[in-house]
């Protein structure tokens, strides 16, 4: 089984350098862009189905390819991005000023660091490893995964069994990253962005959160 793994376009906050976490932020226009770069370029692989965060911003990225691909598009909760509790909506010079142990505390790495009124990092892999296993469970080969930077590095992590307190993917937006899961799972290219520059669209912009 194949799964082509794509954080979502750019979205407003994304722009602004905000964290956003669960808060539901549309696609900036740059986003937008990104989006239909990247159902262009996956109009050319055999995929069977999408399956989206619940997040605006996944949405919106996930409803371009399935128009383009004439595709089903699925929702599945556990893609989701992290809940960055009292982060959201702040830029990280904000948080570092409100909550400076807290942030210090979600730099360290620490896997287990529960974000007030939030979760943490470990939380995020088991249920985006429980995502990634319903999806195989479906029987499809080809699957499009349209999600978020937080949780596709967490997921990787767990389905890789890289330990949880290293942190060593960051997703760019509009990326695709393509994961073999077989009889062993295999990270096969991290961060495509060939069809973006085509495209002359920023990818640039990164964060986990």
């Amino acid at each position: 089984m194949l799964f082509y793994c794509s954080r979502h376009g750019e979205s407003v906050f994304n722009a602004e350098r905000r964290v956003q976490g669960q808060l539901d932020i549309p696609l900036s226009k740059n986003g937008q862009q990104q989006s239909k770069a990247l159902a262009s370029v996956l109009s050319s692989e055999p995929l069977d189905v999408i399956v989206a965060s619940p997040l605006r911003r996944a949405i919106e990225t996930a409803e371009v390819i399935a128009t383009e691909l004439h595709l089903s598009l699925k929702i599945d909760p556990r893609l989701a991005e992290i809940n960055a509790g009292i982060f959201q909506g702040l830029k990280w010079d904000e948080i570092e000023i409100r909550h400076p142990n807290e942030a210090a505390r979600w730099k360290s790495g620490d896997p287990d660091f529960m974000i007030p009124k939030g979760e943490s990092r470990r939380t995020l892999m088991l249920r985006g490893q429980a995502a990634f296993e319903a999806i195989r469970a479906d029987g499809h080969t080809h699957v499009a995964v349209i999600a978020h930077g937080g949780l596709l590095a967490a997921t990787f992590k767990s389905l890789l069994k890289i330990p949880s307190s290293l942190n060593p993917f960051v997703f760019q937006n509009g990326a695709i990253s393509r994961l073999e899961w077989s009889s062993t799972i295999r990270l096969l290219t991290l961060n495509e962005q060939h069809h973006l520059q085509k495209a002359k669209v920023d990818s640039e912009r990164t964060g986990d959160l």
